[in-house]
């Protein structure tokens, strides 16, 4: 049942309208105009208001003013009620804002048919709102979600740029995305991780990820794609990729229009996903909670990936040795806390090295190691 609010200082007026409208709507009746503004903005809200012209204190014109100032009662049709002749109440009122007039002594008929007619035209009207409404809401959904697929593809174009480099590298990103994904819903209810680990925080956490190495496109080719062990000179050269990530994507975020969340945390990821949870990393030699959550889980993530895939300078390690040097790294090379969480979805991190497993690659646990490996390099580089 719509809602009729009948403002009337007759209390004769009100109970001939209450009378003649209650058995067809919902009925409220206030004596005045103060009374009346407080109705309109309490529940249930009115659908239609029927207005008495002539009142003490705060007249029809001056009610109907208010009505329509405020935002929240603009949309209510008002109806005035005029103990004259209407036709000039009308003229000034419909000029006013109001939607039509009626006059006493009531005509029953006349009464129904205009409420029944201003009631409708609010339905219809509130359809159309409601409709423009969805419409745009599905437009603004639509170019929303467009826009965050352009954004994903251009991230792992970027990231793609530091696999072009060093080729061999492979599904790395794709790999390392799932693994980063994984640890944060494992510790998302931990209490040292789970303000930070929300919903919306990891979904920005997993589309930062595939920019860590993106600074390896600084990187000479005589280094980055040696087959053998770096010198002293070329690892110092190497580890700066870190910092040149990190500096390349702050540029970016400041060449944007506005600040971009992820660009912030994948700044954050490319520069410090080479800490030590012991202090002994690079670049900037931060330990413990020092280094942000995000660089820890992406360490961690780097360094597993590094251990099983097969590169120029390696052969990938076989899974029990890769697990071995994660359980060994609590502590020192990782935070205990993360890597308590891969232990808990080891088997979700070999699955995933299985499924993106690169095309010329024999499975993990086949692999074996070769003599000349330098397992140092492999846990600092990806």
């Amino acid at each position: 049942m719509a809602t009729l609010l009948i403002v009337d200082d007759t209390p004769a007026s009100l109970s001939l309208l209450s009378d003649l409208l209650s058995p067809l709507h919902r009925v409220r009746t206030v004596d005045s105009g103060p009374r009346a503004l407080q109705a309109a903005a309490s529940q249930p809200r009115p659908d239609l208001i029927l207005l008495d012209l002539v009142m003490p204190e705060m007249d029809g014109y001056q009610v109907l003013g208010h009505l329509l100032a405020d935002p929240a009662s603009a949309d209510i049709p008002v109806i005035f009620v005029s103990a004259l002749d209407c036709s000039d109440d009308e003229e000034r009122g419909l000029a006013l804002g109001a939607a039509d007039c009626i006059s006493k002594p009531f005509r029953p008929a006349i009464v129904l048919a205009r409420v029944k007619a201003q009631l409708e035209l609010k339905a219809a009207r509130d359809l159309l709102v409601r409709d423009h409404h969805c419409k745009l809401q599905r437009e603004i959904d639509r170019r929303m979600a467009e826009n965050r697929q352009i954004q994903d593809v251009s991230i792992r174009a970027l990231g793609r740029l530091a696999e072009i480099r060093d080729p061999e590298t492979g599904n790395h990103l794709r790999r390392t995305q799932a693994y980063v994904r994984t640890l944060a819903m494992e510790l998302s209810s931990h209490p040292r991780f789970a303000a930070f680990l929300t919903a919306h925080n990891i979904e920005v956490l997993v589309k930062s990820a595939p920019l860590h190495d993106i600074g390896k496109v600084g990187i000479a080719d005589h280094i980055l794609r040696k087959p053998g062990k770096l010198t002293a000179e070329e690892w110092v050269e190497m580890k700066k990729h870190s910092l040149l990530g990190a500096q390349a994507i702050e540029q970016a975020d400041k060449d944007a229009e506005r600040p971009l969340e992820f660009l912030s945390m994948a700044r954050e990821i490319a520069h410090y996903h080479h800490e030590k949870w012991d202090g002994s990393g690079y670049p900037e030699g931060l330990a413990g909670d020092a280094i942000p959550i995000s660089a820890r889980l992406m360490a961690l993530a780097d360094v597993f990936d590094a251990l099983l895939a097969q590169r120029v300078y390696k052969a990938g390690l076989p899974v029990e040795d890769a697990l071995r040097i994660i359980r060994e790294g609590r502590g020192s090379h990782f935070d205990p806390d993360v890597v308590d969480a891969f232990f808990s979805r080891q088997d979700e991190f070999l699955a995933i090295a299985a499924r993106h497993a690169d095309g010329d690659a024999r499975r993990a646990d086949e692999r074996t190691p070769s003599p000349t490996q330098t397992p140092s390099r492999a846990e600092n580089s990806s």
